[in-house]
């Protein structure tokens, strides 16, 4: 008995030791993630010219979605694994919060793809259809159409009976699973997301085979084709990331797999780096995106950097002084 009890103990303490070593890993991840996002969209507001550009608007919202997306899900994950227990009211929340933001990606990316259709293959009305007030109404219908989603779901939630309940704490730790007490949560939202990725995958499909149709026109000229051809580089990319997207949906049926095969111990540490890269590595793909190739905000963001460490090294080397 003393032996089984011992043995029991040690299991537990790497248990522990291997949940610390997991959340360790992915906060610095998530740290790292939102420091970069968050660079990003003080520059993307820096200047005059950014936040009058219907382009990076639309990227200012989609780091803001994915920025919010990476804190909600960090916030699950280490309630997780620590067995944090919640109650219904603040693991709602959260989850509806995860909800809201992964959907809204996705219909970003569509409506950045159909801006860059329409500034390649009609380019003369470019000026006229994607307008500052255009983009803002586009912007608006994405977080309404969003959020009508998570709003649905509440509103069939609160059809289960929780006054029946002894309490509101939850007896597992939070988690879109144990928030959705009831079946249609689960088929509602399975419709809402197949819906959303095939309507968005066509679009950006058909925006790429749009922009490649008039890369191959004769009659344009060289500029327009070198422009015709970054178009379609960066749709590409747009179909990389909403890929990534698309699989991070599928992110607990892999952990589930994985649960079934695996001893818990190393379920943990596969668990921490399916996790940085399926919801993590996507959402951070906007800024490396634009962050490396557009030439406007890399001049930007590297000025804004060295000013910083300019002004570090003078503040240090005043101190040093004094």
């Amino acid at each position: 008995m003393l032996r089984q009890a011992l043995s029991q103990s040690n299991v537990t303490r790497l248990g522990l030791v291997e949940r610390v070593f997991s959340s360790s890993i992915t906060s610095v991840a998530c740290l790292v993630f939102l420091f970069i996002n968050t660079v990003m969209m003080l520059t993307l507001r820096w200047k005059r010219m950014f936040r009058e550009t219907s382009r990076y608007i639309l990227l200012f919202h989609l780091l803001l979605a994915d920025t919010l997306l990476i804190a909600s899900s960090q916030v699950l994950y280490l309630c997780y694994t620590y067995r944090i227990l919640l109650t219904y009211p603040q693991c709602g929340v959260l989850v509806m919060l995860t909800i809201m933001t992964n959907d809204i990606s996705p219909l970003v990316l569509v409506v950045m793809s159909l801006e860059r259709y329409v500034a390649v293959c009609h380019p003369l009305r470019h000026a006229a259809i994607i307008t500052v007030r255009n983009t803002g109404a586009a912007v608006l219908s994405v977080w309404i159409l969003s959020l009508l989603q998570v709003v649905t779901l509440v509103l069939v939630l609160l059809r289960f009976p929780f006054d029946q309940l002894e309490t509101l704490k939850m007896p597992e730790p939070c988690s879109s699973d144990r928030i959705f007490l009831l079946p249609v949560l689960h088929h509602l939202r399975t419709s809402f997301t197949a819906s959303l990725f095939t309507l968005a995958c066509l679009l950006i499909v058909c925006s790429y085979i749009g922009v490649v149709v008039a890369a191959r026109s004769a009659s344009r000229s060289q500029r327009d084709k070198e422009s015709a051809r970054k178009a379609q580089k960066t749709l590409l990319l747009h179909l990389l990331q909403l890929g990534l997207i698309l699989l991070s949906c599928n992110y607990s049926a892999v952990l589930g797999f994985f649960y079934s095969v695996f001893p818990i111990l190393i379920f943990l540490r596969i668990r921490a780096f399916l996790y940085v890269w399926f919801l993590f590595l996507p959402r951070c793909m906007a800024s490396l995106i634009y962050g490396l190739r557009d030439r406007s905000i890399r001049v930007v963001l590297t000025s804004n950097l060295c000013r910083v460490r300019l002004e570090k090294t003078f503040r240090s080397n005043g101190n040093q002084c004094f």
